[in-house]
């Protein structure tokens, strides 16, 4: 698997992948701190401070570079609106295998957007970074996000419980690999 210090935005039939900015934190803050939202996901903080300094902390990253996530701002092509965030990381101790994450704005979901940004990503993670497994995690109750993960052609590769404490999340994990067959 390589990195991509050069990486261009990603350009789809509607949408406009960029690496995220400081400046799109107070929106992706807004979305993310939506009940909704914020309950299928992991994030540890929502509010604009603790985005922006993710955002920042991420610039330093080329994407499929080891060390963490890097982030993309999912904009519609016409007007620009930022719509929702993807990302993406190397999983630790897994050669060939890349993360991807997706958020979608409430106010625009059901609209195809996440198949379409994740279509993007899964493609762009293993044509351009050379990896062989992309993998994606959800709430096991969040349908919508397993849906895109379907759409995109992953399949299930596992149901679990992961406790923290007192907490027990339920999960499950999709992958698609090199060797499957595009998604229709």
């Amino acid at each position: 698997m390589r990195a991509d210090p050069d990486f261009e935005p990603l350009i789809t039939e509607r949408l406009r992948l960029r690496r995220s900015a400081p400046e799109d934190a107070d929106t992706i803050s807004a979305y993310r701190s939506d009940p909704e939202v914020s309950r299928t996901q992991g994030w540890e903080r929502t509010d604009p401070e603790g985005v922006r300094a993710d955002i920042v902390e991420m610039a330093g990253r080329s994407p499929g570079e080891p060390g963490g996530w890097v982030q993309f701002s999912v904009e519609e092509l016409d007007g620009g609106r930022l719509v929702g965030d993807v990302g993406i990381s190397p999983a630790e101790d897994e050669p060939g295998v890349i993360k991807v994450g997706y958020t979608i704005s409430p106010d625009v979901q059901g609209r195809g957007y996440a198949t379409e940004a994740v279509q993007a990503l899964v493609d762009y993670a293993l044509d351009r970074l050379g990896a062989e497994v992309v993998r994606a995690y959800a709430d096991a109750d969040n349908t919508p996000s397993i849906r895109v993960a379907e759409k995109v052609g992953m399949s299930l590769i596992e149901r679990f419980e992961h406790r923290e404490g007192d907490e027990i999340w339920y999960g499950v994990r999709y992958e698609r690999r090199r060797e499957d067959a595009p998604a229709a």
